[in-house]
Order: structure tokens, then C-alpha cells, then sequence
């Protein structure tokens, strides 16, 4: 049987989510940890970076291992409330001084 057009739709936007939502997520928590831990700067963007290294790989199969596409872009959504908040709390895209 061939594949109908509304799971290939899904499949696609599950392909997105974990491509650009992960990478958005992953991003988010690198630049959370950057801004927040308590070490030099380059201490916690090397930790930042590292931990976004293991964020991304498991957003990705936590894309795939959802129930639908809606719950695994809500649920990407839901994950990047808090380091986005964070972000956006110190002044990061604003141009503020952390």
C-alpha cells in the first residue's frame, strides 16, 4: 500500500520539528547556560555548547518517538518556554548587559 498524503504530511512536519525545533531548542538552552552559570564566560559558553550538543540529539528522537506531529511540536514549544524566558530575561536579544 502506498503511503497517503496525510502521513507523508506528518512525517514532514516531524522532519522540521526535529531539524529547526531542535536546533532552536538546543540553541536556546546553549545561550540559556551562557548566560546564567556562575563560572567565566568562557567556562560556561564551552558548557552551554556541550550541553546543547547532547539537547539536540535527544529532542530529535523525541520528535520521532511521539504519539503525533501536534504533540511533538507542542512539546518542543513547551521545552523552550523556560531557557527562551531566561534568554529574554537577560537581556541577550535586547543588546542588555548580562
Amino acid at each position: 500500500m502506498a503511503p497517503t498524503i496525510r502521513y507523508r504530511a506528518g512525517v514532514l512536519s516531524r522532519t522540521v520539528a526535529a531539524i529547526a525545533g531542535g536546533y532552536g531548542l538546543s540553541a536556546l538552552v546553549a545561550a540559556a547556560l551562557a548566560l546564567t552559570l556562575p563560572t567565566t564566560r568562557a567556562e560556561a559558553a564551552m558548557t552551554g555548547t556541550l550541553t546543547a550538543f547532547v539537547v539536540y540529539p535527544v529532542a530529535v528522537m523525541w520528535v520521532f518517538a511521539c504519539a503525533s506531529a501536534l504533540r511533538a511540536w507542542t512539546g518542543l514549544l513547551l521545552a523552550s518556554l523556560l531557557p527562551g524566558a531566561v534568554v529574554l530575561a537577560m537581556g541577550a536579544f535586547t543588546g542588555g548587559a548580562a
